[in-house]
């Protein structure tokens, strides 16, 4: 049962994309798209939520049209400018046929990673910094499998956790469930999709 806590505030004023971790990715450029209330709606870096309001504030010294969004699973209420809401990583739900292929990502092998800790917590954090679904879901395949075969770093759980986290979010709503639901749903998935491939791994 969720406990009462004082919802956090989170306010965009500029890109908070990695453009730069994109284009070595060879992912799109976000555009910016018109969002309108109560659209799904994910922000990388906290995960899916719901437009609650659009509303013209004066912030920073300047008046813009903003995107207050209610982010579910930690309580954030993240507000937006219109203008930069592409750049700063914010899209709609993925659909039915997406889902499929982020299912698939989720139950595919092991891609390769740098061996060395730094780089490859680097490699993974800039991953999950492009917003790209399929991107945060290799992320999440590669470490619910070395975790299975050689366990993580305290500073890799923290990220395997939090990335979990973020793409439960965005399943709870393409997929209709619940939030605990969705996050069962997520971690039955990855025990058998990378229990099933120790014995292969280990035979390398």
């Amino acid at each position: 049962m969720r406990t009462a806590t004082t919802p956090k505030e989170d306010t965009i004023s500029n890109t908070d994309i990695d453009l730069s971790a994109l284009e070595d990715l060879d992912v799109p450029i976000p555009v910016n798209i018109d969002f309108e209330c109560g659209d799904q709606v994910v922000y990388p870096h906290h995960g899916a939520g719901v437009v609650m309001k659009k509303e013209m504030r004066k912030m920073f010294g300047a008046e813009r049209e903003y995107l207050t969004i209610k982010i579910l699973h930690n309580d954030m209420t993240v507000m937006v400018p219109c203008e930069n809401a592409g750049l700063a990583g914010l899209r709609r739900i993925i659909d039915e046929d997406m889902v499929k292929k982020v299912l698939a990502v989720l139950r595919d092998d092991l891609s390769e990673m740098p061996k060395n800790w730094n780089r490859r917590f680097k490699h993974n954090r800039d991953k999950i910094k492009t917003g790209d679904i399929y991107e945060l879901s290799e992320v999440v395949r590669n470490l619910a499998i070395r975790e299975h075969e050689k366990g993580l770093s305290t500073g890799e759980k923290q990220m395997y956790t939090r990335a979990k986290k973020i793409l439960a979010s965005e399943l709870m709503y393409a997929l209709e469930k619940s939030e605990e639901e969705s996050e069962v749903y997520l971690d039955d998935l990855l025990t058998t999709s990378a229990a099933s491939k120790i014995p292969e791994s280990a035979a390398k």
